[in-house]
């Protein structure tokens, strides 16, 4: 009974590896898409008014926070991804316990377990 037990388990997991991986593919696509539009942006033209350099300054300096959050994000999904191929994803890899279901789904790309993340 065992198991068949484990089998189940392991099928389950096994579904929502492949439905993170969905997941997060899409999602990879989607913040280098953000990112090329963020560098599109920082190397367009400024304005040739004074004060609304000001304002495109600032801007850029929004900008370049959203891009540096960008490539942050982009690379920890393209590590949950790496994870996922090797057989490790979902277990954290500080104590090595799993991470929660309810974790994986909130932020799919968590490394660490709910209690190691504290």
């Amino acid at each position: 009974m065992r198991y068949y037990q484990h089998l189940i388990y392991r099928n389950e997991n096994s579904v929502m590896h492949e439905e993170k991986h969905n997941y997060l593919m899409e999602l990879e696509k989607t913040l280098i898409s953000r990112l090329a539009g963020i560098t599109r942006d920082l190397t367009s033209e400024h304005s040739a008014d004074s004060a609304e350099q000001v304002t495109e300054r600032e801007n850029e300096d929004v900008l370049r926070n959203l891009q540096e959050e960008t490539r942050i994000e982009l690379q920890q999904v393209r590590s949950a991804l790496k994870r996922i191929e090797a057989g490790d994803y979902g277990a954290c890899t500080n104590c090595g316990e799993e991470i929660s279901p309810e974790r994986l789904n909130a932020l799919p790309y968590a490394t660490f377990c709910i209690r190691c993340a504290k």
